[in-house]
């Protein structure tokens, strides 16, 4: 193939002769080449999109779900986007692109059509610019995605002064090698131990003086909260009793510089880093963006502070190049999909901070658009790591993470990650921090409950199999599938001892024994195949016979006792298997270890981190899960350990079973967080908005906290403090509850949460307890709020994530939301945006077992109701961000107790009122003229 010979961009850049289309909830506006508009239904709408040519559209994926079509060819304006300003975030509406382009933002589907267009425009215009066009990858990927039959190919081609190529048939397709232009990390010695000097009150409050400024407002509550937090920072007196902070901020004290001020005057003294520990991704990002007053430079901030994941959040280059390596010799003669998704991600692979590819750098939306499974699918979310075996080692965006958070003052990671390193002694390099801040704390028995549970299922087995086994073709065969089992990640290092080798043969002969792809059917079929799915079969046919409504469409469980008859035998089966692999795993995990020994004057150091990894990730999958799963089959011929749940279920997904198995669950999952972490550490902050419950009795609602953070099971009383919030809430908020409506009638529901929206002009969030109720109140409000112009957005309805859900939220005054918990933990909403939250009911815990026997342990009902309080405490934080917020309150729930009015600030009234009289209350309170 000769490549085309670079030409000047031309002078200007035509738009592909493609009609521009608008979808809304129930009608559509078609912009033709011409310019003129028209108004169509959605049915006129999607017979166009599918009779040609493509139009343009922004979210194609959503654009078809709008108009009852399935993918249709077209031109979305997103992947341009993604394509010229690759690792640039931007929400995925009209509005949004408006916004990143700086133009006039679109207020009707008339408004939404002509911006498109413009910014069509605006992105080819850029890519004219003379560093592009004389940027040689960028036009090589730019060929390759045209060759892949990418609809923007030609148009951005000749942005770029190119004419097309055909590349169909390189191995591999030019431009698409991005591990070649990558810069290789530079390895340092091991870091010494850090120090153990304390901080003062004074030098926090010191470092938040800087951080904030001389001009900074006085904020009295931030300082006392920085100055609270210091004693986190302090030399524990004794093994096993770290220095445990229990801290209560309310909104507005400012918590995030409070602690990272003491965090940031520690790490330097002491020349060691501090863990900063979120449960949600918006935090993380919230967060970042304050370490720029800590680290002001990019320089600084990139040498110092490190956003920490785990291993399944990054990018693998050996998966991409290996994704790359199979469009090789293709000559699809249509559309191939694969192409343009690898563009797009080579894009941005070279842009990227840190290869990131959930809540990073990478648009949450390019996942959806091209699908999961060539985008999210090129992690390593299956354990499947090479390490130094692989060519991309010294490139590798998860080893160049692991070595800056070695050398970092501040690292950012997550409740589960640190959760999960601790208990393994460490993950990637074996380091455990001496220093934690857990933010959002009442998160922390969650995050415990997901960290410390096992689960014996089909899913769960099937997953072991392919790290073991690596991609299998029918029959157990191997296969070309780019799984990577134990044999490719280690066998040259076991290849000349012989008794590893013979171990690493008897573990994968073993594997065997686990479940094969297909068996979800064959339960289906009343066919099983070996003992696991034998043990599932039994699984399936007890939670059927016992469930409730086992014909309802949701996931179903039951009691794993009394079993059914002949299951005894059949778990002890599954269990004298599993010792099977579990024993010559265990062999070659120890034997990995002497050879660590005998050889360590040979080994370089990336070999040996590499066997260090093999050996830790032997133990995850052996002693931990393995031995659990043992332990869980064990129990079900004896007793269950009285600190354990047990029980049997049907994962189901649109009323079809997606997944069967044994679950175990700690009934207090923070003693093995307080085992695990906490009382390895030397200083623990744990600190949030919601710690305490609201009973009103101070003790009670202290040790409801330590509770629910492990610090009762230290045995030693934390610090524990408080800091108000510095805003006005009676004055600023209401709280209604509306006591002449029908909660079971879905007519009803939506037309009070389609007139509260109305009324507060946009700005609503709307919170389920139920995603069936969800469904049924969107399908009444839709057609409603688009006639007002009131954008409006939904959860499990709209094909969007939840993160680019709550992006667009934030972005759009005017939009209202409809959403679960996910949608309430996840929000961080100032100003109108977010100015009425309207729960459908109140929101008890899920009467499950694991609740049961929670409910059990903690106090009945005085349990259900600290859950629910502190539920509805963490939806009402969210109205108020700022001191200029006002914010409105709702339940549609008459059968609210007064008893849960401890959810909401002191001096906040409850009022009890008809719908209409909420309805002016919310429209005279948040429209005051």
């Amino acid at each position: 193939m000769t490549r085309a010979a670079r030409r000047p961009a031309p002078a200007s850049l035509p738009l592909p002769d493609a009609a521009i289309l608008v979808a809304g909830p129930s009608k559509a506006k078609w912009l033709d080449t011409s310019g003129r508009a028209s108004d169509l239904s959605l049915a006129e709408a999607g017979a166009r999109a599918r009779a040609g040519p493509p139009p343009i559209v922004c979210h194609a994926k959503a654009t078809a779900r709008r108009l009852g079509l399935g993918p249709f060819p077209a031109l979305d304006v997103l992947e341009l986007f993604a394509f010229v300003r690759p690792a640039v975030l931007c929400p995925p509406t009209p509005r949004g692109l408006a916004s990143a382009l700086h133009l006039p933002a679109p207020k009707t589907l008339d408004d939404e059509a002509r911006t498109l267009r413009a910014t069509s425009t605006r992105l080819l215009e850029e890519l004219a610019r003379p560093d592009l066009v004389r940027d040689p990858d960028t036009a090589a990927v730019a060929r390759a995605m045209a060759a892949g039959g990418w609809p923007w190919g030609g148009p951005v081609l000749a942005a770029l002064g190119e004419t097309a190529a055909d590349e169909r048939g390189e191995a591999p397709p030019r431009g698409l090698e991005v591990w070649r232009r990558l810069k290789e990390w530079q390895d340092f010695a091991p870091e010494p131990p850090p120090g153990q000097a304390p901080v003062s009150p004074e030098e926090a409050g010191a470092r938040l003086a800087e951080l904030v400024g001389p001009r900074a407002e006085a904020r009295p509550q931030q300082q006392d909260y920085a100055a609270a937090v210091a004693a986190a920072f302090a030399p524990r007196d004794a093994a096993d009793a770290p220095v445990l902070v229990l801290g209560e901020a309310g909104t507005g004290v400012g918590k995030t510089l409070g602690y990272l001020a003491p965090a940031s005057v520690w790490a330097q003294k002491n020349q060691g880093p501090v863990w900063v520990s979120t449960f949600t991704r918006n935090l993380q990002h919230q967060i970042d963006g304050e370490l720029d007053r800590v680290y002001p430079t990019p320089g600084s901030k990139a040498a110092k502070a490190v956003i920490r994941k785990g291993r399944e959040n990054y990018l693998c280059l050996l998966n991409l190049e290996e994704a790359v390596g199979r469009l090789a010799g293709r000559r699809d003669l249509g559309f191939n999909r694969d192409a343009v998704a690898l563009g797009l991600i080579a894009r941005w692979a070279a842009s990227s901070r840190d290869g990131d590819m959930v809540g990073g750098d990478f648009p949450a939306w390019l996942a959806d658009l091209m699908g999961p499974e060539r985008t999210l699918g090129l992690t390593d979310h299956r354990g499947e790591c090479i390490y130094s075996a692989c060519p991309h080692f010294r490139t590798c965006f998860i080893e160049r993470s692991v070595r800056r958070a070695r050398r970092a003052e501040i690292v950012v990671a997550n409740h589960a990650l640190v959760m999960t390193s601790a208990a393994l002694g460490g993950l990637d390099d074996a380091y455990l921090p001496t220093r934690y801040v857990f933010d959002e704390g009442h998160h922390v028995f969650a995050a415990a409950d997901g960290a410390f549970s096992a689960h014996l299922t089909g899913a769960e087995m099937l997953e072991l199999r392919r790290w073991l086994l690596g991609g299998e073709g029918r029959g157990g065969r191997a296969s070309t599938s780019r799984l990577r089992g134990l044999q490719r990640r280690i066998g040259d290092v076991v290849a000349d001892d012989r008794e590893a080798g013979a171990a690493l043969q008897a573990t994968l002969a073993a594997a065997g024994a686990l479940v094969s792809a297909g068996w979800l059917q064959r339960l289906g079929e009343g066919v099983s195949r070996g003992p696991a799915e034998d043990f599932l079969a039994l699984v399936r046919s007890q939670v059927y016979a016992r469930a409730p409504d086992p014909d309802n469409p949701y996931s179903l469980e039951t009691d794993a006792k009394p079993l059914l008859g002949g299951a005894e035998e059949t778990a002890a089966a599954l269990e004298e298997a599993l010792e099977r692999l579990s024993s010559p795993l265990s062999a070659l995990a120890r034997r990995l270890g002497e050879l660590l020994e005998e050889r360590a004057a040979k080994l370089e150091t990336a070999e040996r981190l590499r066997v260090e990894a093999m050996c830790r990730g032997i133990a995850r999958r052996g002693a931990v899960q393995i031995e659990g799963w043992r332990a869980m089959l064990r129990s079900l011929s004896g007793e269950t350990p009285p600190e354990f749940v047990d029980w049997f279920a049907v994962e189901r997904w649109n009323g079809r079973d997606a997944d069967v198995g044994m679950h175990r669950h700690w009934i207090d999952p923070t003693v093995p967080f307080a085992e695990t972490v906490a009382a390895r550490a030397q200083g623990v902050l744990i600190t949030s908005a919601t710690l305490r419950d609201g009973t009103g009795d101070e003790e009670l609602d202290w040790a409801a906290a330590e509770a629910r953070t492990g610090a009762r099971h230290l045995g030693h009383p934390p610090v524990r403090f408080s800091v108000p919030s510095p805003f006005d809430y009676p004055n600023v908020t209401r709280v209604l509850v509306v006591v002449d409506l029908d909660r079971e009638d879905a007519d009803q529901v939506a037309a009070a949460i389609r007139e509260l929206f109305l009324a507060a002009g946009g700005g609503g969030l709307g919170l389920f307890t139920a995603i069936a109720r969800l469904k049924a109140v969107h399908a009444h409000l839709a057609g409603a709020m688009e006639a007002a112009g009131v954008p409006l957005y939904a959860q499990h309805v709209d094909a969007l994530d939840t993160t680019t859900l709550i992006d667009i939220f934030r972005a759009e005054a005017d939009a209202c939301l409809l959403g679960t918990d996910a949608v309430r933990d996840g929000v961080d909403v100032p100003g109108r945006s977010l100015h009425l939250i309207v729960f459908d009911r109140v929101p008890w815990p899920r009467p499950d077992i694991l609740h049961r026997a929670r409910r059990r342990a903690f106090g009945g009902s005085a349990y259900d109701d600290m859950l629910t309080r502190l539920r509805l405490k963490q939806a009402y934080g969210r109205l108020v961000r700022r001191a200029d917020d006002r914010g409105v309150f709702v339940l549609l729930d008459s059968r609210m107790p007064s008893r849960l009015a401890g959810a909401f600030p002191e001096g906040v009234g409850i009022r009890r009122l008809g719908l209409a009289e909420a309805v002016e209350e919310t429209r005279r309170f948040l429209n005051p003229r």
